[in-house]
């Protein structure tokens, strides 16, 4: 009897044994099947994972981030390719770091770039709520062997996901490449801007209209920039109209537009519309000061009309309307910062809902969208000839718009009979409100009595209508 329950402990161990290991399960006679050759079986075992371990902690060497630096090889799913866990297999490409520079070098220059955003946010107050996060994200997304920006693994076989991705991957899935994220900060927009000085002054909307002038001034460039470097730089009438949208100065309407028109310069676009926003306070003032004299500088402005609550309630809703009716594809960012507007003129019954969306809802957002832009900071994706490209227009056509509503200011300070400043002409990019702040601080060096912040805000707002109407144009002609 006692062998009897032996052999049967041994039969249970050793079945035991080979299910955990992911081995078939041997169908033998339990007489057959000693004790002893259990614990035989499993020496080797053991000693195979100490051999391993040892391996593995010989080659943590080749792990760590100073091996990384040094590194020629980008990581292998930017070069293999790898599958989503949808199915769909993401082809392997070679990776180009401009100037042939290993990839690990690449890394290094590019945290040095995110360290320079972050001075800029942190030192100078470059608008650092936009910077902070797209600066740590891109130093994120530089570490060596971190993946916090990496795709998940998936089986090829099976396609379950082996690993999951890095937290920056979706980040940006979810919000960016959906276009979630701007519709959510456009919520927000809309509940902390009053549109009241547009509405007490409506031919400031004009000054708005001529900034946008950096959209198309960009669009052509994207396009005989292709003509100049046609064996580096390929770009079509969608991947142009993407590029333009860079000179409204808005980050969600670029962000919105490229998802639907160039989603594979979604990265480039985002980093370059969202860093020449937190750098309006240095590319916008020799501009003005270079396009309106010191004379004009000085006018002011008569003080404004007072508005009533039903104005500022049917404003929202009049714009809304008049959006669906000429323009439905711009009703998305439209509506989204009609809705915001709407909730925080309403009034006290829906405070608690405005005050979320002008508070944590945007604050949230910000930082997973900061976040996730800088994500796109990967030396791969940021050091090669059309991203350099990107910028380079992006800062022709951000000045371009500020220049197109200088221009027009003066035009408006000589017809029209009621003075108008043309420093206020500068905050028609939508870069809401840091270019009327810009706009004030430069009148106020001229004039110190000569307060316009108020008169810069009604450009500013339009600009913010007039870039999400460029884009539904533009999407309506290139889709």
């Amino acid at each position: 009897m006692k062998k009897i329950i032996l052999s049967c402990v041994a039969t249970l161990t050793l079945v035991l044994t080979h299910a955990f290991a992911g081995a078939p399960t041997p169908v033998q006679a339990p007489a057959a099947v000693p004790t002893v050759a259990t614990h035989a079986a499993a020496t080797p075992s053991e000693a195979g994972d100490w051999r391993t371990m040892i391996k593995r902690v010989k080659a943590l060497k080749d792990d760590t981030g100073i091996a990384g630096f040094i590194s020629k090889n980008p990581p292998k799913y930017l070069s293999e390719g790898y599958m989503t866990p949808t199915g769909a297999m993401v082809p392997g490409q070679k990776v180009k770091v401009i100037g042939g520079i290993p990839y690990g070098l690449g890394q290094a220059l590019m945290i040095a770039v995110c360290l320079t955003l972050l001075y800029l946010a942190i030192v100078k107050e470059f608008e650092p709520l936009l910077l902070l996060p797209i600066g740590f994200g891109g130093l994120l997304a530089n570490m060596p062997f971190a993946n916090v920006a990496a795709p998940p693994l998936v089986d090829v076989v099976t396609r379950t996901v082996t690993e999951p991705g890095g937290f920056l991957y979706y980040f940006f899935e979810f919000g960016i490449s959906t276009g979630v994220f701007p519709i959510m900060i456009f919520m927000g927009v809309g509940a902390m801007t009053d549109f009241g000085p547009l509405i007490a002054n409506p031919r400031t909307a004009l000054l708005g209209a001529a900034a946008q002038f950096g959209i198309f001034a960009a669009l052509l460039g994207a396009l005989g920039m292709s003509t100049l470097f046609p064996e580096h730089i390929h770009f079509g009438l969608k991947e142009a109209s993407s590029i333009g949208i860079i000179g409204g100065a808005d980050g969600p309407t670029a962000i919105w537009l490229t998802t639907k028109l160039a989603p594979h310069l979604l990265g480039a676009i985002a980093v370059a519309a969202y860093s020449y926003m937190a750098l309006v306070p240095i590319i916008q003032p020799p501009i003005m000061k270079w396009l309106v004299p010191e004379r004009e500088r000085k006018i002011k402005m008569k003080q404004m009309r007072h508005v009533s609550k039903m104005e500022k309630v049917c404003f929202p809703l009049i714009v809304l309307l008049l959006c669906a009716l000429l323009l439905p594809s711009s009703v998305p960012l439209i509506g989204a910062v009609m809705l915001g507007n709407l909730c925080r003129e309403v009034g006290p019954s829906v405070s608690r809902i405005a005050d979320t969306m002008a508070g944590p809802l945007i604050n949230i957002v910000t930082i997973m969208l900061g976040l996730a832009v800088g994500s796109k900071l990967a030396c791969e994706k940021f050091l090669n000839p059309e991203t350099l490209g990107i910028l380079v227009l992006g800062l022709i056509a951000f000045s371009c718009g500020t220049a197109g509503g200088c221009i027009m200011g003066r035009l408006m300070s000589k017809v029209c009979k009621d003075p108008v400043n043309p420093l206020i002409g500068s905050a028609g990019v939508s870069a809401v409100p840091m270019a009327a702040r810009v706009s004030n601080k430069v009148g106020l060096e001229s004039d110190p009595t000569n307060y316009l912040l108020m008169h810069a805000m009604g450009p500013n707002v339009s600009g913010v209508i007039g870039s999400a109407v460029v884009a539904g144009v533009l999407y309506t002609l290139c889709k």
